[in-house]
């Protein structure tokens, strides 16, 4: 499986490294979308899976989503799924925050500490 938040650039890429019957999943377009291509390719490629998942088609419903929340918290309170921040601002740098974020010179978890 290949997750790509990077779309257009890498897409040719991260179909090369999948195996057979491997999933390629879009979820981001950084670099642009990725441009029509042939559905042939992905039975010369061997098989493959795309899919575009979006958030909202998964928690379509309220009790979806308390579901999804839940088994995400119980992940996180087992010690499974591990989240530190990569960068953290004073919250009177919350604007500078921002910025960063938009101009793309932030990576993983962002905090606002008081």
């Amino acid at each position: 499986m290949v997750y790509d938040a990077v779309g257009k650039d890498t897409f040719p890429a991260s179909l090369d490294c999948l195996s057979p019957r491997g999933m390629f999943v879009s979820f981001g377009n950084s670099s642009g979308p990725i441009a029509a291509f042939d559905i042939l390719l992905l039975s010369q490629k061997g098989s493959l899976y795309v899919t575009r998942p979006t958030l909202v088609t998964y928690t379509a419903t309220r009790a979806a989503m308390l579901a999804m929340a839940a088994e995400m918290f119980e992940l996180v309170k087992a010690g499974k799924i591990v989240s530190e921040a990569r960068q953290t601002y004073p919250l009177k740098d919350a604007a500078q925050a921002h910025r960063d974020l938009e101009a793309r010179k932030t990576t993983g978890s962002t905090l606002l500490l008081p």
